[in-house]
């Protein structure tokens, strides 16, 4: 694997990780008054579940993702950080 390959991967990891921090950040500042536009945000995904039963096999696929204000943030900062480092 090339340097740059493992570059990429570290990317992503700091992407996923600004992701998941600044949601969990907005989710806490929605209680907190002067924060609440943090937790402003959208929904994408399938809200019911797609499911497939084969009769051997029963599958289930569901896929829904939260964007808030903050997760962008956080996005935008790892992105940030990974230029740094």
């Amino acid at each position: 694997m090339a340097t740059r390959d493992k570059s990429v991967w570290i990317l992503i990891v700091f992407i996923l990780s600004g992701l998941v921090i600044g949601g969990l950040i907005g989710q806490l500042a929605s209680k907190v008054e002067g924060l609440w536009w943090l937790s402003y945000g959208e929904s994408f995904g399938l809200s019911e579940p797609l499911k497939l039963n084969l009769s051997i096999i029963d599958l289930t696929f569901s896929l829904l993702l939260r964007i808030n204000i903050a997760s962008i943030i956080g996005m935008a900062i790892a992105i940030f950080i990974y230029r740094k480092v």
